[in-house]
């Protein structure tokens, strides 16, 4: 008979039992299921991701009126095209490739310990602890995180950030009709503290927020050696190229800046454009959001500022700017009214300096500033003499400056002559370096950073090992080590 699994031996100090809390209960038993079925095969992650899958789609007009009122003016289509189209694409990639991925893979053992055979097994983790932000709560939290806790086979507490309420009630029924809260379980910011929930001895966490945050819930892991994947924005550079026609840099530069009102982790944060183009790039950036965005206050096209607080953090970037004596030029294509509202038209900042905040906190909304370079060296030295992006676009049909970029650079990815759709690609890793974060997930990256990859060497009944054991200075040893050490 099984020894019965106490809550001490999961690792949840819970001191008084009146103490013992919502998140510690959903822990234990997920911790309790998980041992129950530690390796669920292929076809049960593809009926799981199957299940995810049918539950967004017919969830989806729910999910858009719940962003809507979140945000207070949430464009519908940007809710379908990264949310919830990125969502499902990703589901349908990984169903198509998680019985290879599951597989174990076969390794070629030392000549010294043959005969022998190798395989990599990939092991669900256990329990995975996920902190959704709000800016993309749907797709931060279901479409790329839970979709690779559910390939590699694992169970996953999911916790939505305060700035979500009316989302995070839809997703709550969703997972909740669709997984038993053993499997897959989501709360809101008001039910679960994010102190209490970092503090937990997750088998792995997934963070997506700003780095200082970041750095809070790295302290909190460390005291259970959790690994974490930290997916933290900064100030990602779009880069000019001095030939690149500026009609197609400033359209797709405007589109990625604009979109979700520049609420993106990975959205153009500062232009860098050679000095002899600065007017030509101001004038093709504002014609793009005139066609792109003929009005603002009233269009259901353009998202407004999420909440107070950020918007109180975009005042008080321009307010900087300004008094430092930047010249901020304000693109509203109807010269319209925004009092009263969280609506932000976008402004372009020329001749910002180092000590402006606009150049050193993440922007995080539609404000851009506008940086001249000289020679493409130049542009390498400004990004390299900054901490490493999560984002960098380079824009030049040119393939030898583009490798040069490349390989002079460090950023969590590129794209070259776009802007924000490398993010949704699930053939290729996602994930930043230094402040923009650590780890790397979705598609098959994902399934990778949530499993063990566990060797393990097969020996059979004759022991060949028995030719190196001592006592040393036998035949065998001269031979073994003349042959192998050349």
């Amino acid at each position: 008979m099984q020894k019965p699994i106490k809550i001490s031996d999961l690792g949840i100090q819970t001191g008084d039992p009146e103490t013992f809390s919502e998140l510690d209960r959903i822990f234990q038993m997920q911790k309790e299921a998980f041992l129950k079925n530690p390796f669920p095969d292929g076809n049960e992650r593809v009926g799981h991701l199957k299940r995810l899958k049918k539950a967004l789609v017919q969830y989806q007009d729910k999910i858009a009126a719940a962003l809507d009122k979140d945000f207070g003016a949430r464009c519908k289509d940007e809710t379908y095209l990264a949310e919830l189209v990125s969502s499902v694409e990703g589901i349908n990639y990984t169903i198509k490739h998680v019985k290879k991925w599951v597989k174990p893979s076969w390794r070629m053992p030392g000549m010294l310990y043959m005969p022998a055979s190798a395989k990599v097994y990939y092991q669900p983790l256990g329990v995975v602890g996920i902190i959704a932000p709000w800016n993309y709560p749907v797709y931060l939290s279901i479409g790329g995180p839970l979709v690779c806790a559910l390939s590699a086979g694992n169970r996953a507490v999911i916790r939505m950030s305060r700035c979500s309420p009316e989302t995070a009630d839809v997703l709550k029924q969703l997972i909740r009709e669709n997984f038993d809260e053993d499997h897959v379980a989501l709360y809101s910011g008001d039910d679960i503290s994010g102190k209490e929930f970092t503090k937990k001895p997750w088998d792995h966490m997934i963070f997506t927020g700003s780095t200082s945050a970041g750095k809070d819930v790295m302290r909190a892991a460390a005291d259970n050696l959790t690994p974490v994947t930290l997916e933290l924005g900064g100030k990602s550079p779009a880069i000019i190229s001095k030939d690149v026609p500026m009609k197609d840099a400033a359209e797709r530069i405007a589109w990625g800046k604009m979109i979700n009102a520049g609420q993106t982790c990975v959205a153009p944060d500062y232009v860098l454009c050679p000095d002899n183009r600065i007017d030509e790039f101001t004038e093709a950036f504002r014609q793009s959001i005139h066609q792109m965005y003929p009005t603002l206050m009233n269009n259901k096209d353009y998202t407004s500022v999420e909440n107070d607080q950020q918007y109180k953090h975009l005042q008080g970037l321009l307010k900087d700017a300004n008094e430092k004596g930047a010249e901020i030029i304000v693109i509203n294509p109807a010269n319209e009214d925004f009092s009263g509202s969280r609506k932000l038209p976008v402004h372009l900042i020329l001749h910002a300096t180092q000590d402006m905040e606009v150049l050193q906190k993440e922007i995080f909304g539609p404000i851009l500033p506008v940086i001249p370079y000289k020679s493409l060296e130049d542009a390498v030295k400004y990004v390299n003499d900054h901490p490493r992006p999560l984002a960098l676009y380079f824009f030049d049909y040119n393939r030898e400056n583009a490798e040069y970029i490349i390989k002079h650079t460090h950023s969590g990815g590129v794209l070259i002559n776009d802007t924000m759709v490398h993010v949704p690609q699930d053939a290729m890793p996602f994930g930043g370096i230094g402040q923009s974060g650590m780890g790397q997930y979705h598609g098959h990256a994902g399934f990778l950073s949530l499993s063990k990859e566990k060797g393990v060497l097969f020996k059979p009944k004759f022991n060949s090992g028995k030719m190196i054991y001592p006592p040393y200075g036998k035949l065998i040893h001269r031979l073994i080590y003349k042959m192998l050490l050349r």
